[in-house]
């Protein structure tokens, strides 16, 4: 017979152990479901050009910016929809 120390000590670890492993599986369904995502998901109000698709999109006070597969950075009025500014990427060297 072993003292009630060590068997709450084991109840402890076996309780541990298992707190972890489903923790490892939500933190690797998470990322599944992360990175298996179409992309940023676009206001209604905006309209990308023809044959553009979305990479990024970030939300300012006012504005919205788009990044676009072809290396632009498009600004548009977040109260009118319309395209504010249009910013050329140039690639690194």
């Amino acid at each position: 017979m072993e003292p009630a120390n060590l068997r709450f000590l084991r109840v402890l670890v076996t309780t541990l152990t298992a707190v972890m492993m489903v923790g490892l599986v939500v933190v690797v369904a998470l990322i599944v479901i992360r990175l298996n995502a179409d992309g940023p998901t676009m206001p209604d109000q905006i309209a990308l050009p023809e044959g553009v698709t979305a990479t990024a999109l970030t939300i300012g006070e006012g504005w919205w910016a788009v990044v676009t597969d072809d290396q632009r950075i498009l600004i548009y009025d977040q109260m009118t929809g319309g395209l504010r500014q249009e910013i050329q990427v140039s690639p690194a060297n």
